[in-house]
């Protein structure tokens, strides 16, 4: 059962050597962790052809949730509700709507005193 959507800046920072990232993503179970093809194509875009073999295969080993209607409706409510911006929003609705954490280092958007749904797990 997946219990959290991982989000981009954990990766890049993972990506860009940042120990206390390296530490968070090597301590989860990959079986129990999902990206987000936002996620995925945010990772892909930062590397060049030759590389991302590497970066895809990290990818790979979570699971991939897709946007759908209903997610796309959520994100958008969310969006009007908080402002933020459109992946962000779709971020927060693929969490909400599926019941899990979203694990990011954006406490500026996602104050996991306010949104439930966020777990922030180191800060730089």
């Amino acid at each position: 059962m997946i219990e959290r959507l991982i989000d981009s800046v954990i990766l890049i920072d993972h990506l860009n050597g940042i120990e206390k990232a390296t530490r968070y993503v090597s301590g989860i179970d990959p079986q129990k962790s999902a990206v987000s093809v936002i996620t995925r194509a945010e990772i892909l875009v930062g590397f060049e052809a030759d590389e991302s073999d590497i970066v895809k295969s990290l990818l790979d080993q979570y699971y991939t949730f897709t946007i759908d209607k209903g997610i796309a409706d959520k994100a958008a409510d969310l969006r009007r509700q908080f402002h933020w911006k459109l992946p962000d929003a779709f971020q927060a609705a693929i969490s909400i709507y599926h019941t899990i954490k979203l694990i990011t280092r954006n406490s500026k958007d996602f104050n996991p005193d306010i949104h439930k749904f966020v777990e922030i797990p180191y800060t730089i």
